[in-house]
C-alpha cells in the first residue's frame, strides 16, 4: 500500500517537474509582470473582495452572486489553510526549476500542496456563477489567470493549483447545497371574471384614506382627474374609517368599490366589497399596499384602464376569527384578510427590512433586519393545529407566495384556495445562535427552524396568554386564540388583460 502511495507521489512530481519545465522556457516579456500582479492582487483574497464590493452595487442576483461567491471563498480558503496545508506538507518550487527573474517575492513559507489563491478563485467565481452563470463565465478568465499565475510566479507546483481549484469548485457547491438556489416564480394565472365597466369612473365610489403614508392632495386631484363621474369620499383622520367605507359602498349608484390606501384598508374594502358582491378597484396608494402589486393595479395607468374595460378576476379571501377576552366569555372577531397575517416578531422584521431596503437592497436589509429583530426578541408559547412549538415568528398568507423562503414576497396566483403557513421555530437546542448563524448564512429557509407548509384550514392557540396578531398589517391585541380558514374565489377585482 505504501509503496503504490510512493508511486502516486512520484508520479505527480514527474508531471510536475514535465509541465514547469515548459513554463521556464516561455520568453520573458511583460506577461511576467501581469502575472506577478495579478498573483500579488489575490493575495488573502483581496481580489475577490473587490470585485465582490463593485456586483454588491447592483441588487438583486448580482449582489446574491456576489455573497455566495464571498461565502464560497471563505469556505475553500479555511479548508485550504487550516486543513489541507496542515496535512500535506510540501516544499514550494526552487529557483532551479524556473528563471529566477519570474520568482514572487517573497517567497511563502506554508506548505505549497494546495493552492489558496487557486481554491479561493475558483470558488468565487463557480460560486457567483451558481448564482448568475453570466457572471461566473465573465470570472471564469480572471480566476484561471490568478491559478496559473502561482506557477507562472513559481509559488506552486501544478499538482497544487490542481487540488486548490478542485477544493475551490467543492466548495462552492457543497454551500449552494445548504444554500440552495431559488426555484423560478411560476406565471401569473388569473380566473377572469365579468364586471362592468366604469369609464371616467361612472358607477364607481371610491373611498380615500388621508392617513396613508403618501397622500397628498396631488392625490385626490388626480383621481379626481382621471375618474370625474366617481364618487369620491376623502376620509379624514377624526372620521370612523370603516363607518366611511360602508357609507361610501352604499352610495347611490354605486356598481364598483375603489380604495386608495393601505394594506389594512384596502382589506376593510375587501370586505365590504364581498358583502355587498361589487366587484373591487385596488388603487396604488398608501404605505403598503401589496394587492394592487398582486392584482396587476400598481400603476394608476393600470388601475384605470382595467376599470374603463371592465377587466376582473376573481380572488379567494381569508377568513380569520380570533378570539379575544376572558374563557368564559370570549369575543369573538371575524375579519377579511387579503394578504398576510402574522404572530410574533414578524411585523418588527418586516418594518425595519422595509426601512432599510432603499439603502441596502431586499436580501441584505432582510439581513440586517433579523439580525436586529431576533437578537432581542423572545419566542411564543403556541400550539399550531395541535402541535405545541416555541415560536419566533408565525406567517399565514392568503394564497401560495413566493419565494419559498422566510421572506415571502409575490404570488401570482390569487384564486388557489390555500393557506400559506411559515413557522421559524426556536424548538431546538440554542435556538437563538440556530437561528442567527441560519440569517448569517443565507440559510434560514432550509433550516431545522423553518417549517413551510400549505393549508385550507389553521388553527393556533396561545394556551390562555394574550398574544398581538396582525392581520395586513393592522394590529389586534388580546388574542387568546386564531383560526383561518378560506372563501374561494369570493372577490371579484378589476385586473387588466395581458
Amino acid at each position: 500500500m505504501q509503496s503504490s502511495r510512493r508511486g502516486a507521489h512520484r508520479w505527480i512530481g514527474q508531471a510536475d517537474r514535465y509541465l514547469l519545465r515548459h513554463v521556464s522556457r516561455f520568453p520573458g516579456g511583460g506577461h511576467d509582470n501581469f502575472f506577478r500582479r495579478l498573483s500579488a492582487a489575490a493575495n488573502h483574497g483581496k481580489l475577490w473582495m473587490a470585485v465582490a464590493a463593485v456586483m454588491a452595487l447592483f441588487p438583486g442576483k448580482t449582489r446574491r452572486a456576489a455573497l455566495h461567491g464571498l461565502i464560497a471563498q471563505a469556505v475553500a480558503s479555511a479548508v485550504t489553510n487550516g486543513i489541507f496545508k496542515t496535512l500535506l506538507p510540501r516544499a514550494r518550487p526552487l529557483p532551479e526549476h524556473l528563471p529566477v527573474f519570474r520568482f514572487v517575492h517573497p517567497q511563502p513559507k506554508s506548505s505549497s500542496m494546495p493552492s489558496g489563491h487557486s481554491a479561493s478563485a475558483v470558488a468565487f467565481a463557480v460560486g457567483a456563477g451558481l448564482v448568475r452563470p453570466s457572471l461566473g463565465a465573465a470570472l471564469a478568465p480572471a480566476a484561471a489567470g490568478v491559478a496559473y499565475s502561482r506557477v507562472h510566479t513559481g509559488a506552486h507546483w501544478p499538482s497544487d493549483v490542481v487540488f486548490g481549484s478542485a477544493i475551490g469548485a467543492g466548495a462552492a457547491l457543497i454551500t449552494r447545497h445548504w444554500w440552495p438556489v431559488r426555484p423560478p416564480f411560476p406565471q401569473t394565472a388569473r380566473t377572469w371574471t365579468e364586471a362592468p365597466g366604469l369609464p371616467e369612473g361612472e358607477g364607481l365610489s371610491i373611498v380615500v384614506n388621508t392617513l396613508g403614508g403618501s397622500f397628498t392632495q396631488e392625490t385626490a386631484d388626480a383621481l379626481r382627474e382621471v375618474f370625474p363621474k366617481a364618487h369620491i369620499n376623502t376620509v379624514r383622520p377624526d372620521e370612523d374609517l370603516l363607518a366611511e367605507i360602508a357609507a361610501t359602498a352604499d352610495a347611490p349608484g354605486t356598481r364598483a368599490l375603489g380604495v386608495w390606501g393601505g394594506d389594512g384598508t384596502v382589506g376593510a374594502a375587501a370586505a365590504a366589497a364581498v358583502e355587498r358582491s361589487i366587484p373591487l378597484l385596488v388603487l396604488p396608494g398608501g404605505t403598503l399596499n401589496h394587492f394592487a402589486r398582486d392584482a396587476g393595479t400598481g400603476s394608476l395607468k393600470e388601475a384605470v384602464e382595467a376599470a374603463n374595460k371592465g377587466e376582473a378576476a376573481l380572488a379567494d379571501v381569508g377568513v380569520v376569527t380570533a378570539e379575544r377576552g376572558l374563557a368564559g366569555n370570549p369575543e369573538i372577531s371575524e375579519l377579511i384578510m387579503l394578504n398576510t397575517s402574522s404572530i410574533g416578531l414578524y411585523p418588527n422584521f418586516v418594518r425595519r427590512r422595509e426601512h432599510l431596503q432603499p439603502a441596502l437592497g431586499k436580501p441584505l436589509a432582510g439581513m440586517v433586519a433579523m439580525f436586529r429583530t431576533f437578537a432581542a426578541g423572545t419566542p411564543t408559547n403556541l400550539t399550531v393545529d395541535g402541535k405545541r412549538h416555541k415560536v419566533w415568528i408565525a406567517y399565514v398568507g392568503r394564497g401560495r407566495y413566493y419565494p419559498r423562503d422566510h421572506a415571502p414576497l409575490l404570488r401570482p396566483v390569487m384564486d388557489d384556495g390555500l393557506l400559506d403557513v411559515r413557522l421559524i421555530t426556536a424548538d431546538e437546542s440554542f435556538a437563538r445562535i440556530r437561528l442567527l448563524w441560519a440569517v448569517l448564512t443565507g440559510t434560514v429557509a432550509g433550516s431545522r427552524i423553518t417549517h413551510i407548509r400549505e393549508a385550507k384550514e389553521v388553527r393556533m392557540d396561545a394556551g390562555g396568554a394574550p398574544m398581538a396578531l396582525a392581520v395586513d398589517g393592522e394590529a389586534l391585541a388580546g388574542v387568546r386564540s386564531v383560526a383561518y380558514s378560506v372563501r374561494p374565489k369570493a372577490l371579484a377585482y378589476y385586473s387588466p388583460h395581458p
